[in-house]
């Protein structure tokens, strides 16, 4: 491993490489799965540089009797994960280690390196060391990685596990630079954007959890990790090393003021800080020394391929969960889910968090939507059979585990999930017919990786052993018999005398309930529950019981109304009979499946493309089955922002009526829009529904709109919401102004940015003098900015600068007879230009219960500082003959670049274009240009 270099006073370090997996002691397996005998251990340590004043002999004495060395079969050959369980189990855990040190001579040139460091360093006395031992596992390198590669980029990477699988962690840092990059990110099972991201930061080393390596039991992360990464060191610690609190603790800490604002977009990314916390931990470690306080830059990225969208924006805009009521599914997610399967329902999560930024795979998705909404057969038959999948995903992750131990539980779990994967793949051929007469490029993609060959391998071997009529069924009783009878007959004829004993005490239950019910003359019947096993129930009126009680042979009784649950003795001790006779068939039944599941783990990697696929298609059909609810139009790309009648979502499927839809246009020209308006009249749903519109368009969904066009936004950031933060002792105001310095220190020219009534926290000289300056910073962006405000002195800053539009919601005045005073009704239509609506917070102020003379006096100081402020803001006639010729020029280059106009329509365009200019000319300034001209 690569180290910096140390000043000439600094003691002498001796570079000790990173360490590798050692177990002492491991399992057997039959049929490469049933762990039989053995217990696991391993002795784990970090590669620790000598302490000062210690030599380097004694440091090796204390490793090489601490930690055993793994000979070089110790692991299957790259790319051959699922190849033979059981040899490669027996290799790895029979051999009898030896101590030492790793020789070359005896390296696998197929497989990572297995190195050795020493366990724990003495810590001299008075030498001042601190000696830290984390644990750390699994380690492999190239025989001439650290020779050959000049990066010097540690990366630690970690994975979310359970229903977080995919969700991705990412921290790197250039040993030779301060600064600190953090990711996180979703990814599919491919793990395409990880292997992307670190291609492109090129490490020297690369750091995971060891749980993530577990000899035999490696995650798919790991392992195509380690095959396109082979002269790249790799290191594992401990899991708990990578600890969230821990990794915002350190930000806290080490970021310079700068850039603390990364905290807000990094808070609740769980598993980049994760990554930072066990990397800033190992940096350290390796270093020998800490860094200061303050003294790093850490920044965050989000994927290259997709858009950002921090998570105060994703609260702000309620993408997944609702404001008001976290229950309910008044989402972006909520309108746009009619998904069928998990893995379904977790792509198009993920994708609302993060849009695609790519307008080519966009646009194929558009073509999918566009033609299941045109073909109905199409549409209908994808959805029937994607409606039968199961969490393919979730499947797959449970077949690839190696249980530690043999229990009933787990042999039942292999046996469900073997008719699981059964049912899953008897789907792909009518999901290739459903897919046949396709014609978009990317459902003919899905229909051709369809035609694997190995889908039809692994089924045929699964059909040998697994009877035709075993597959998956809703109920607990009928998947327990189908458990049962899943092995064919004529396999294990002692499975067979199993079967038959379990039936035939299955009958004699059902016989004993029968005479139970002749002998007392009731109405029973026999039920199942996976809790209770066999029991009676029986409905009908206490009346009709003989003294109203049930007889006393019966036993732990509950009634639920008139239906009674119980049993008797006999039926618990046949209940007993039952559970012992299928815990032996479960047990024959698991040898048997463990069998067949190593035969076909060389052809499952074809899973993973039917996992992408199915949840694909289902994403997909939910888009288009979201456009048959509702008027929706196929969104275009372009450098404009240009929505015709477009309206909010939600509130759609909120209300009984459908909302009041409203236009937006924003050019590079008129980047910069001021909406003002009364309290209520509809600005943040507006500016809301814009980013919703946005999102919806880059994740491949049509818009609520006549029509739509779209310039790509690579960033999305909002500033809504007022609330104070109590967790980080932040105010109305200061979280305001965190949220916009957040902004500011990463927007960039391809942002969507919303602002909604910043600097309300403060008092109204402050708060105009700091929308003025972040508005002048925001235009000298060509980003395209809506910015709602009250304060109305801020709308002439387009006097001085030509790319602001004002905009404004307009409200009508009407008498309230009954109360002699007016009222304002609210439109919710947008218009260009200032509001004329002025002192509108008065006239909220005289409907309330304020008294008249307090409102009386508002309005004259009102009037009085309003003069005083617009007395200096006229704008002068060459002002605006600037502005138009600004105006007409954008529109002209516009024009060029997205026209699709024939020759008369454009010629008749053009010359509207001319009138319009003219009109915007002040009269003076007309008579002197054409002179000129």
């Amino acid at each position: 491993m690569l180290r910096p270099e140390m000043s000439s006073s600094s003691p002498s370090v001796p570079v000790v490489s990173s360490s590798a997996v050692a177990r002492s002691q491991g399992p057997r397996y039959s049929f490469g799965f049933r762990e039989t005998s053995g217990s696991r251990s391993s002795a784990l340590a970090f590669s620790a540089p000598t302490p000062p004043g210690t030599s380097g002999a004694a440091g090796d004495r204390s490793s090489s009797s601490s930690l055993p060395r793994l000979p070089p079969s110790a692991g299957p050959a790259r790319g051959s994960f699922f190849g033979n369980k059981r040899s490669y189990a027996e290799n790895t855990f029979a051999s009898n280690f030896t101590f030492g040190t790793s020789s070359s001579s005896v390296r696998d040139s197929n497989y990572p390196q297995m190195l050795k460091t020493p366990l724990s360093v003495g810590n001299p006395q008075g030498s001042g060391y601190k000696s830290w031992t984390p644990q750390v596992g699994y380690s492999a390198t190239s025989s001439s990685a650290v020779s050959a590669h000049s990066s010097s980029v540690i990366v630690a990477v970690v994975e979310g596990r359970g229903l977080a699988r995919g969700e991705i962690g990412m921290a790197s840092i250039d040993l030779k630079s301060p600064q600190i990059i953090l990711s996180q990110f979703a990814d599919n099972t491919t793990y395409a954007k990880v292997i992307t991201k670190l291609k492109i930061l090129s490490p020297l080393e690369i750091i995971m959890s060891n749980t993530a390596c577990v000899v035999g039991n490696s995650t798919k992360l790991f392992t195509l990790i380690t095959e396109n990464f082979k002269n790249v060191n790799f290191t594992t610690i401990q899991r708990k090393y990578f600890n969230e609190t821990k990794g915002l603790e350190y930000i806290e800490q080490l970021c310079i003021a700068e850039f603390s604002t990364v905290l807000m977009e990094v808070q609740s990314k769980y598993y980049c800080l994760a990554a930072v916390a066990a990397l800033l931990k190992y940096v350290e470690f390796i270093q020998n020394s800490v860094y200061a306080p303050k003294s790093l830059k850490i920044c965050f990225q989000g994927s290259e391929q997709t858009a950002m969208i921090d998570s105060s924006s994703a609260q702000n805009l309620e993408l997944l969960i609702n404001n008001q009521d976290c229950r309910n599914n008044h989402t972006l997610f909520g309108v746009l889910n009619y998904t069928k399967t998990p893995g379904g329902s977790r792509r198009l999560r993920s994708n609302i968090l993060e849009p695609l930024v790519d307008i080519e795979t966009i646009n194929m998705r558009l073509d999918c939507v566009q033609e299941l909404l045109h073909d109905e057969e199409l549409f209908f038959g994808l959805q029937s059979v994607i409606s039968r999948f199961l969490d393919t995903e979730q499947l797959l992750s449970v077949l690839i585990q190696i249980p530690k131990q043999d229990t009933v539980n787990v042999a039942e779990s292999k046996i469900t999930n073997l008719i699981y994967l059964k049912h899953t793949l008897e789907l792909v051929d009518p999901l290739k017919i459903a897919l046949k007469n396709c014609d978009t490029p990317l459902l003919r993609a899905y229909y051709g990786s369809l035609e694997d060959k190995r889908f039809g391998i692994i089924l045929e071997k699964i059909k040998t052993v697994i009877n035709d009529d075993a597959r998956y069924m809703k109920g607990c009783l009928n998947m327990r018999t189908q458990k049962c009878y899943a092995v064919r007959s004529n396999i294990n004829e002692f499975l067979d005398i199993a079967r038959r004993t379990y039936t035939e005490i299955v009958d004699d239950i059902a016989g004993m309930i029968s005479q139970l019910a002749e002998k007392y003359s009731l109405p029973l019947r026999t039920s199942f529950s996976s809790a209770r096993g066999f029991f009676i129930q029986m409905t009908t009126d206490c009346t009709a019981l003989p003294d109203d009680q049930l007889p006393s042979e019966f036993i732990k009784i509950s009634k639920v109304k008139n239906s009674y649950s119980f049993t008797s003795a006999d039926l618990i001790k046949m209940n007993e009979r039952c559970q012992e006779s299928l815990r032996e068939i479960y047990h024959m039944t698991y040898m048997i499946v463990c069998k067949l599941l190593s035969e076909i783990y060389e052809h499952i990697h074809c899973l993973y493309k039917l996992s992408d696929t199915v949840s694909m298609l289902d994403m997909l059909l939910s888009f288009a089955h979201a456009c048959t609810l509702s008027d929706y139009v196929r969104p275009e790309f372009t450098d404009t922002l240009a929505i015709k009648q477009g309206w909010h979502p939600i509130l759609e499927k909120i209300s009984v009526e459908k909302p009041v839809a409203n236009n937006t246009y924003i050019t590079e020209g008129s980047n910069f829009l001021i909406i003002t308006g009364p309290n209520m009249s509809g600005k943040s749903t507006y500016l809301k529904q814009i980013a919703l519109c946005q999102i919806m368009a880059q994740i491949g969904s049509y818009v609520p709109a006549e029509y739509s066009s779209f310039r790509i936004a690579e960033q999305i950031f909002t500033r809504i919401s007022t609330d104070d933060d109590i967790e980080t002792n932040s105010s109305t105001f200061m979280k305001e102004m965190k949220e916009i310095a957040y902004i500011l220190h990463n927007a960039n020219d391809k942002s969507l940015i919303l602002i909604d009534e910043l600097g309300r926290g403060t008092n109204t000289e402050e708060g105009i003098g700091i929308c003025y300056a972040v508005c002048e910073h925001l235009l000298s962006l060509k980003a395209f900015t809506l910015f709602a405000t009250h304060f109305l002195e801020l709308c002439h800053i387009d006097v001085l600068y030509p790319n602001v539009e004002n905009m404004h919601f307009e409200v009508q005045h009407v008498k309230n007879t009954s109360r002699n005073k007016e009222a304002i009704l609210y439109t919710y239509k947008l218009s260009k230009g200032l509001t004329e609506e002025k002192n509108y917070g008065l006239k909220a102020a005289e409907v309330s219960s304020l008294p008249p003379s307090i409102v009386l006096d508002a309005k004259e100081i009102t009037t009085q500082i309003t003069r005083q402020i617009l007395q200096n803001q006229k704008s002068t006639p060459e002002m605006e003959r600037q502005r138009a010729v600004y105006h007409l020029a954008t529109r002209l280059v516009q024009t060029a670049r997205n026209s699709q106009l024939d020759a008369d329509s454009l010629r008749t365009y053009l010359s509207n274009l001319k009138k319009k200019y003219e009109a915007d000319f002040p009269k003076s300034e007309q008579v002197s240009g054409e002179t000129e001209q």
